[in-house]
């Protein structure tokens, strides 16, 4: 509370350094400054400086994957011993650096370079990597540069946010909970950490309140609750464990405006409480939004515990600063999973796009053993849109599921229309009253009466008891106009209910449904409309001289929207769901790394809301909220995640992702392939079957994923060699990670992932992959289809493989035509124990024969 006071005086002041310090401090982050109460130079800007010294985490060795575990392009194409796959224990707590004596170095350093001058420390970041962000002018940052203590020294960017039902569409009720000891039991003990915009304590999702069976203190964790004003004391339990925020970077831009959000870990967007919601939220919690009752919702691992990191915001996103700060912290506090809804708002510039700092950072996370998952972005359905880079991210994709909710408007000429809204039906037929044809006589001139944002522009004597039609413009999707405003304005005027009828200037942007309390419907189509509309002028009668309406005849009823309907083909990959191949640098050149890894229920997600959350005015002041996005779709596969590793605590990160790989399905619910949307406009209309650069490995299926049968695995050292391997790359790795490439090098197509991705095929390629057995003795019989334009054999073609052993198989590929699009096949390795292993290929330019030479 006292924070927030002394921010309310401080913001009227002039001063911005004065009230930037006192904030800072105030929000708990340790400050050096060279200056206190002077203005800031008007070019200083935040930068993100690594030092050459190794960061805590990498103090403990590198992840102990295998004993024995022979590299994945050895010579060896037989079978031998292993023992279990291990992930290193998180020892944040137990190996703690002294935080303090690192920060006190780097401000000792700063103090050295910048002596005598203004700049401001943020942060200081220790775990993963070892450097801090401050607010420099670029000189500055300049002499920080050329200091042999420095690394690298990186500019902030900006970051944005890229379920009643789902868990019975992935089947986790009768599959994957049944096998581990039901609901009660789904995920306990494992931490989930969330990067996004904060959580809603009071809500029902997170509370630790369950008699049947309390929750247990997660011994590995180490977080901490921060307590403000908007985040009381006894906020966090046994089920959310930890909460903090980190804003720094947004502050000395000055553009945190606490009237706008808060500071503290408080959700006062709705993203973060969502996204959580999703992975780990409480198993039956009922769903009633705007008086309608939706069902019960449920997490995909219901007793896992919550440890929220917040670091973005509702008005303007969030910094890499501050991302970077949440994420080293996560890792120190012990997290088992991140889970970052997030992308960063460009592709980042230099030498390969995976050399980030966001990247970076989690590299070491994972090197730490904890599980990375990423929204895959928002900004398909173009090839290369993908906002999510690197091999050690586990990419997520969004998908549709066959729940969908519509409704219907059946007209007095018996023509029924589609449409969209969570809203009850009529009992009859009521008359169509048109928005601009019951203006009162004191109307203002105002060309969007039409949108029904105002009842005192009305007569209500012409409304009353009617159905109201209004106009559906472009300022619905700008949030200039609101579904919620004209609804109360047919409340106010008494109207039967409500129509929306779509104006012809928007176009390809897609309606959700939204929750009405009246009987309503938004008819998506323009051509809909004008089929309503056509039919509606029809009926009116008009006085011949003053063309004044006399009557009213258009009538129609409304079917209700709020009963769910399963019949849907799904899972479809949604049009927005960015796609691959990955783009490795910003020329857009073509990695060797499968993006996405796999798709994931994301459209549409039933979920819980912050009682702050503002990001969806239809959705203000309710406790669910129905959201679509990668961001929704990442958290399940965050939750799934949790599943696996609470049955195989020392499964590799690597290890959990190929369960979810390989065992992905590749079907519909029909047994039809699975389609993805091509075209932002008219999408269903627009579906052709997904390739995996669509879809990854295909749809997870959590129930496979907890029986993979066979894993590929990949540890740290493995990714340093892929990243020495980029041509140029010596330095940037250098400078990130404080090591020197050797001689061992890899291209990421030697990397041993559960998928194989060729950017160009010049003629001929072998390529390797190890598989480990982590189930009993099974035979395994090899099957594949070549992508077009090329040739292929896998060898050996049957293996037997016992429990702990692992085997090599070896591909080798022929380019038989000359070819620049990108084509696809699959290796299918199937056990005679009912195992399934599917390993997606990729070959994009194929060179049959060398042009120059001929």
């Amino acid at each position: 509370m006292g924070a927030y006071r002394m921010w309310v005086e401080l913001k009227m002041e002039k001063d911005f350094t004065f009230r930037l310090l006192f904030v800072v401090l105030l929000l708990g982050v340790f400050v050096d400054c060279g200056f206190c109460l002077e203005d800031t130079d008007s070019d200083a800007v935040v930068y993100i400086v690594t030092l050459k010294q190794a960061p805590v985490s990498h103090l403990y060795g590198e992840e102990f994957r295998v004993k024995g575990h022979h590299h994945h392009n050895s010579k060896n194409h037989g079978s031998g011993n292993v023992s279990r796959l291990h992930k290193p224990s998180h020892n944040s707590h137990k190996h703690a650096h002294n935080a303090s004596s690192t920060s006190r170095m780097h401000n000792s350093l700063l103090r050295k370079v910048l002596r005598g001058e203004k700049y401001l420390k943020l942060y200081s970041y220790h775990y993963l990597i070892n450097g801090f962000a401050v607010l420099v002018t670029p000189q500055q940052a300049f002499k920080l540069a050329n200091r042999r203590e420095v690394a690298n020294v990186a500019l902030d960017f900006s970051v944005r946010t890229a379920t009643t039902h789902t868990p019975q569409f992935l089947g986790l009720p009768l599959g994957a909970w049944a096998q581990e000891g039901g609901y009660e039991t789904a995920g306990e003990g494992i931490v989930i950490g969330f990067i996004d915009t904060g959580i809603d304590p009071t809500h029902p999702s997170f509370s630790d309140n369950t008699p049947e069976r309390h929750y247990p203190v997660p011994q590995h964790f180490s977080g901490i609750c921060e307590v403000t004003r908007d985040f009381p004391s006894g906020s966090c339990n046994r089920k959310l464990v930890g909460a903090r925020h980190f804003a720094a970077s947004a502050i000395t831009r000055g553009i945190f405006n606490t009237s706008q959000d808060y500071a503290s870990p408080f959700d006062g967007d709705g993203h973060g409480t969502h996204t959580a919601s999703v992975a780990a939220g409480n198993h039956g919690i009922s769903v009633v939004v705007a008086g309608h009752h939706f069902g019960d919702a449920s997490g995909m691992a219901p007793r896992a515990h919550i440890a929220v990191y917040k670091a973005l915001y509702k008005s303007f996103g969030g910094f890499a600063a501050d991302v970077v700060a949440a994420i080293d912290q996560a890792a120190q506090d012990g997290v088992d999973i991140i889970n970052l809804s997030i992308t960063p708002n460009r592709r980042p510039p230099g030498v390969a796009t995976f050399f980030n700092p966001i990247d970076m950072a989690l590299l070491s996370a994972v090197k730490a053993g904890i599980f990375v998952v990423q929204a895959a972005g928002n900004t398909g359905p173009s090839p290369k849109s993908v906002s999510s880079f690197s091999p050690w991210i586990f990419t997520v994709g969004a998908s549709t599921h066959d729940r969908v909710y519509s409704n219907s408007i059946v007209l007095g000429n018996n023509i029924t229309i589609a449409g969209v809204g969570l809203a009850p039906g009529t009992d009859s037929m009521y008359t169509l009253v048109m928005a601009s044809h019951a203006l009162n006589d004191t109307a203002a001139s105002d060309m969007y009466v039409g949108e029904c944002q105002d009842a005192s522009s009305f007569n209500q004597t012409l409304v009353q008891g009617n159905l109201l039609v209004c106009s559906y413009s472009v300022r619905f999707v700008l949030g200039l106009s609101t579904i919620k405003q004209a609804l109360e304005t047919a409340k106010n005027l008494s109207a039967a209910g409500v129509v929306f009828c779509m104006d012809p200037f928007v176009i390809g942007f897609q309606i959700n449904p939204t929750p009405m309390r009246l009987p309503g419907i938004i008819i998506p189509s323009a051509n809909d409309s004008k089929i309503l509309l056509q039919y509606y002028n029809s009926s009116l009668d008009q006085d011949e001289v003053t063309k004044k309406i006399t009557r009213f005849g258009a009538v129609a009823s409304i079917s209700g929207g709020l009963k769910a309907n399963f019949s849907l083909s799904a899972p479809n990959v949604m049009f927005y769901s960015a796609r691959g191949p990955d783009p490795e640098d910003s020329f857009l050149d073509d990695a060797d790394i499968l993006k996405p890894n796999l798709v994931a229920p994301g459209n549409l997600i039933w979920a819980a809301w912050s009682s702050g959350g503002m990001d969806s005015v239809e959705f203000e002041g309710e406790d669910f909220a129905m959201m679509s996005g990668t961001s929704m779709a990442a958290p399940h596969v965050a939750g799934l995640a949790a599943l696996i590793k609470q049955k195989f605590p020392n499964l590799s990160t690597a290890a959990i992702g190929s369960a979810l790989s390989t065992t992905a399905s590749l079907s519909d619910k029909y047994g039809g392939p699975i389609l993805a949307q091509r075209s932002y406009a008219n999408p269903d209309s627009n579906q052709s079957p997904a390739t995996p650069f669509d879809m990854g490995s295909g749809f997870v299926n959590a129930t496979a994923a907890l029986d993979p049968g066979l894993i590929f695995d990949t540890g740290y050292s493995d990714y340093m060699s892929f990243l020495c391997g980029i041509n140029g790359s010596a330095p940037m790795v250098r400078n990130y990670t404080g090591e020197s490439c050797g001689a061992s090098t890899m291209s990421g197509t030697d990397l041993n992932l559960p998928s194989i991705t060729i950017s160009k095929l010049n003629q001929t390629r072998t390529v390797q992959r190890t598989l480990i057995n982590i189930a009993a003795n099974e035979t395994y019989v090899v099957g594949w289809s070549a992508p077009y334009g090329a040739s292929m054999k896998v060898t050996p073609a049957r293996f037997f493989i016992a429990c702990g052993q692992q085997q090599v198989l070896s591909v080798d590929f022929n380019a038989t035509m000359n070819n620049s699009s990108p084509s696809f096949g699959r290796i299918g390795l199937f056990g005679n124990q009912g195992h399934v292993i599917n390993i997606p290929l990729s070959v994009i330019v194929k060179i049959s024969y060398n042009t120059t030479n001929s």
